[in-house]
């Protein structure tokens, strides 16, 4: 089966790595593309090339200011994959709860021994 194409949705865009990274200063507030690209190392056009795929997923909105164009994250693009992460909550809730019980149980257990009951025997002089 053929992989779907990187622009038919939030989950594939955010696959890449860069993109997310781009997502990431997005956080910060609108940015023009050639700040994007030196903080990410890469060259106008590679960050445009993402910017281009993210803004077609609806992650990233872009308007002008002058004669500047400012990228912005549209976090509701996100919304999806929240959605889809949000059902593993329950999951790791549950596992975190039975590492807590596993930790208190060997708490309670040292707690419980008797002294030196953890040291080697003592086999005297040799």
């Amino acid at each position: 089966m053929a992989r779907a194409a990187t622009t038919s949705d939030a989950f594939n865009a955010i696959a890449e790595p860069q993109r997310r990274e781009i997502l990431v200063l997005l956080r910060g507030g609108e940015r023009p593309v050639t700040e994007l690209a030196r903080d990410l190392g890469m060259t106008q056009p590679q960050t445009s090339k993402h910017l281009r795929v993210l803004r077609e997923v609806g992650l990233v909105r872009v308007r002008g200011a002058g004669k500047q164009r400012l990228y912005g994250l549209d976090a509701r693009g996100l919304r999806p994959v929240h959605e889809w992460v949000g059902g593993f909550e329950q999951f790791w809730h549950e596992t975190f709860d039975r590492l807590d019980e596993y930790v208190r149980d060997l708490q309670q257990a040292r707690q419980e021994e008797p002294p030196n009951a953890g040291e080697p025997p003592n086999d005297g002089d040799q």
